[in-house]
């Protein structure tokens, strides 16, 4: 038996993807698994075993879905081999199950050994940038706004997401690196929940604003006290959790509906 990584697909305007739709995959693959809501009615991971081969269950996943206009990609493991195992600590911390500091030491444990130029790779073949998020951060710096990227994932990937977005600064968990691999360690100290507080505090104080002038957005439950900290705190996309503090939910259009919440005109995005 392999474990797989199913995700279903759907569109939340003109397909939405329904716990119907996942419960038909299940059945139709004689498979009991966990799930993972990426986007409400838009995007789900489905983790399970099978014996069948990557092909074969997204052949049987796309029958279950047949006249529904849902797309199913079915993985064995990512770029590392470790996918499925990485993927479901991240919906632990997503969800609320599990720490940030205790789930980081778990991916780190799996990824002990593995070559800095593994994880360029992953970097350039297996980042994705969300859809509007360039748009929200050029709109928002052109109008005057600092924009700040903290993450409990890694600076070696946030500053390259920085740079390419064009946030103003970026914070991330730092990687310990000997004879070019993964030590397994992660330099103190460790971004979780309450670093993200910490740094939307500091930046009212190093800027003079107060916590009214802050717009906050995250989508898991490590992100509620940065978005209980902020005059107006967005679950884009986010956990249940999440949504029940928050000001703001976003659960279908992209990252541009933060500037139609800020009162931008289309007219004023900056589209790059």
């Amino acid at each position: 038996m392999t474990a797989y990584v199913l995700t279903v697909i759907g569109d939340a305007r003109s397909a939405p993807l329904e716990p119907a739709h996942v419960e038909r995959v299940f059945r139709r693959l004689t498979a009991a698994g966990e799930t993972d809501w990426l986007a409400q009615n838009e995007a789900c991971d489905l983790f399970f075993d099978s014996a069948l081969s990557a092909a074969g269950i997204t052949v049987r996943a796309r029958d279950a879905l047949s006249g529904s206009a849902i797309d199913t990609v079915g993985t064995a493991s990512d770029a590392i081999g470790l996918g499925s195992r990485i993927r479901r600590i991240t919906a632990a911390v997503v969800r609320g199950d599990m720490g940030v500091s205790e789930a980081l030491r778990e991916r780190m444990a799996l990824m002990k050994g593995m070559e800095h130029s593994l994880l360029e790779s992953v970097y350039e073949e297996r980042i994705s940038l969300k859809a509007g998020a360039r748009t929200l951060v050029q709109t928002m710096r052109r109008h005057g706004a600092f924009c700040i990227l903290v993450s409990g994932g890694f600076s070696f990937f946030t500053r390259r997401i920085a740079e390419r977005i064009g946030f103003d600064d970026h914070h991330g968990n730092q990687l310990e690196f000997e004879d070019g691999k993964l030590t397994g360690a992660v330099l103190e100290p460790i971004l979780g929940r309450s670093a993200k507080l910490s740094a939307l505090t500091k930046l009212c104080d190093e800027r003079g604003l107060a916590p009214c002038d802050v717009l906050a957005v995250g989508d898991g439950a490590n992100d509620i006290e940065m978005i209980e900290g902020a005059g107006l705190g967005v679950a884009f996309h986010g956990a249940d959790s999440l949504k029940k503090q928050a000001n703001a939910c976003i659960d279908h259009g992209d990252l541009t509906a933060l500037l139609y919440i800020q009162g931008f005109r289309k007219s004023e995005f900056v589209l790059s």
